[in-house]
């Protein structure tokens, strides 16, 4: 996403004053000027008349994820519209809503939590102005608050892979208070798990891990995947804090449930799969001393990762070195860090960089 620094950076690089630029493309030199400094929005074309005048991309090449969320972020959701309009709000636009709730979702497959953020923090504010203001019917208002829960767990989920961890809880918290709304008992446990996760990383691991036992008990009607990503964060948080039985408990009941899932999930669990479920081992054999049997299943579970996920397979790659560091074979961990930073420069991530600093440290003689 090209912003008003980076075209400034841009123009002043080719050695163009800003009254040649205004020349060369037509714009007045203090609309470019307020460009460049961030008082006015930057329309597609301004972008484009600097990529064809300096001879240098400034957008996303077309079709590019990233390209994709800067024009949702510059654009009015259809949830904006409907509010200022004050209409009653109809099956249509909460259908609109769901999609895009499940678009957003893939595009954080791609696209770094920086600049994916403000996006799905747009969205987020647009959908819950609608559910304020706006009339819908019960059966309507149902699918509205469960898409605004949905994209608040979403949220904090970005917002904590940002390192911004107050306002990751703030995300969920809110994300529970719309599943409640929505009556929906198995949305609220994955708003709560999610945020034992967040707990367990930086937070207290004991308190996250009765967190995590809590919303395995709170949702009633869990699909068999579903249950299987609630007792994998139990799993994390009790490796976290030391508790080997309750980990192995848990670990073994992961695999039960996902055995016995036939279909029918929800979307927001479809990335969910063996090889997520051999890392959450990994990771926990590791946390109770055990690295030589987190290797294998790491490793594969990496090289089954498609390189365009590169956060998930940098953040993996700070797993399997601390596998490699724990079991003192420090030449394949600085290999692993190696390659783990490789995959974080196309993806950024705070919580890439801190996992591989802190692995790096562990290595004598760095």
């Amino acid at each position: 996403m090209s912003t008003g620094a980076d075209l400034r950076a841009a123009r002043e690089a080719a050695g163009l004053s800003l009254s040649r630029m205004a020349e060369r493309t037509h714009f007045t030199k203090s609309y470019l000027s307020m460009i460049e400094t961030g008082r006015r929005s930057i329309a597609a074309d301004v972008v484009t008349a600097y990529e064809q005048t300096l001879g240098v991309p400034l957008s996303p090449a077309p079709g590019d994820p990233l390209r994709v969320a800067h024009e949702w972020l510059v654009s009015a959701s259809p949830m904006a519209v409907q509010a200022s309009s004050g209409r009653k709000v109809g099956t249509s636009l909460a259908g609109e809503l769901e999609t895009r709730v499940v678009d957003l979702r893939h595009l954080d497959d791609t696209v770094s939590s920086d600049e994916l953020g403000p996006v799905i923090f747009k969205e987020l504010g647009d959908a819950e102005s609608l559910v304020r203001s706006a009339s819908f019917t019960e059966p309507v208002g149902k699918r509205l608050f469960t898409a605004v829960g949905e994209l608040a767990q979403l949220a904090g989920w970005v917002a904590s892979d940002a390192g911004q961890y107050r306002q990751a809880e703030r995300f969920y918290l809110s994300g529970v208070a719309a599943a409640n709304e929505a009556q929906d008992k198995v949305l609220g446990a994955q708003l709560l798990s999610s945020l034992s996760y967040q707990m367990a990383n930086v937070g207290n691991p004991a308190d996250a891990a009765l967190l995590a036992r809590t919303a395995v008990m709170g949702a009633d009607g869990a699909t068999p995947a579903v249950r299987a990503l609630f007792l994998e964060r139990v799993a994390w948080a009790s490796a976290k804090s030391g508790d080997e039985s309750a980990t192995w408990r848990a670990l073994d009941a992961v695999d039960d449930a996902f055995d016995q899932s036939t279909g029918g999930e929800p979307e927001w669990v479809y990335w969910l799969n063996r090889a997520e479920i051999d890392v959450m081992a990994g990771r926990c054999l590791i946390e109770l001393g055990r690295p030589a049997e987190a290797e294998p299943l790491l490793s594969a579970a990496i090289e089954s990762y498609p390189p365009e996920h590169a956060r998930e397979v940098a953040l993996y790659l700070s797993w399997l070195a601390e596998s490699h560091v724990k079991a003192l074979d420090f030449d394949a961990a600085r290999a692993s860090i190696e390659r783990g930073r490789s995959y974080a420069a196309v993806m950024p991530s705070a919580r890439t960089d801190s996992r591989l600093d802190a692995v790096q440290r562990l290595i004598p003689g760095r």
